[in-house]
Formats: structure tokens, C-alpha cells, sequence
């Protein structure tokens, strides 16, 4: 693990992306509410906001930080049939909250697809990815659309 303790603390601000792809069918069960498992969004929103402050224990080399907020917030593609997922993770620390972020989201997109699998076998997790980053040592970062 890197040593950080000469870094400075400060806030620092990361937000991940990834997108599940579905079915018209399951689509509109989740747009309605009405997936047997109960509320597929709701469900995810806790996992991603569980599996951020876990990350530590699940990425070898990560450190462990003092999360100070994580936001998940949920888009519905009707288009695409996708429910499209950010995660936006802050700390004030030595290091970044860049793993946090796409944790949440990798975690949240699962756990759509843990509470659909039985209407849609099929389910696509695509597009986890860090969107931006700010604060640190190399500054600030933006995904160039």
C-alpha cells in the first residue's frame, strides 16, 4: 500500500458511472415499481451506498477512508432500456475517492441485476467507469464526452 501520510488532507470528490441494460419488459417492472423483489432502485441505492464504505476490504491495496458522503443517483433509459447509474463519493483525506465511487456504482448495477434475474437472465453491466475526479495531489479530472 502507498504511503500517504506525508499528503495533505483535502476534500476530494470522485463520481463513477455504469449503466444495466434490460428488457422492455423488465424495464417497465422496475419503472412501475413492481419487481417481486420489491423496489429495485431503492434496494441498489443502499448496496452502492454499503459497498463504497466496504471498499477497503475489497480492493487489496485500497486505503481506508473516512467517507463524508456518498450520493447514487439513477437515470431510466426508456430508449435504451437501461437504468443509468452515478455514484458520487467525498472524503476530506490524503487520498482519493475514486475506487469508493465505482464501487458503489459496479455494486449498485449488480444488485439490479441480483433483484431482476428472475424476470431477465440476460441483464448487461456496462460502462463502469470513473466520470470525474477533484482535489489531490495531480488536481482535477473530467471524462472527455
Amino acid at each position: 500500500m502507498v504511503d500517504v501520510s506525508e499528503k495533505a488532507a483535502t476534500l476530494r470528490i470522485a463520481t463513477a458511472g455504469a449503466k444495466a441494460l434490460v428488457n422492455a419488459e423488465t424495464f417497465k417492472l422496475i419503472k412501475e415499481g413492481r419487481m417481486a423483489k420489491g423496489d429495485v432502485l431503492a434496494v441498489a441505492q443502499v448496496a452502492g451506498i454499503m459497498a463504497a464504505k466496504k471498499t477497503a476490504e475489497l480492493i487489496p491495496m485500497c486505503h481506508p477512508i473516512g467517507i463524508t458522503g456518498i450520493d447514487i443517483d439513477f437515470t431510466l433509459d426508456e430508449a435504451g432500456c437501461a437504468v443509468v447509474i452515478e455514484a458520487t463519493a467525498r472524503c476530506k483525506g490524503e487520498t482519493g475517492v475514486e475506487m469508493e465511487a465505482m464501487t458503489a456504482a459496479s455494486v449498485a448495477a449488480l444488485t439490479i441485476y441480483d433483484m431482476c434475474k428472475a424476470a431477465q437472465k440476460d441483464i448487461e453491466i456496462t460502462g463502469v467507469r470513473l466520470l470525474s475526479k477533484m482535489g489531490g495531489k495531480s488536481g482535477d479530472w473530467s471524462r472527455k464526452i
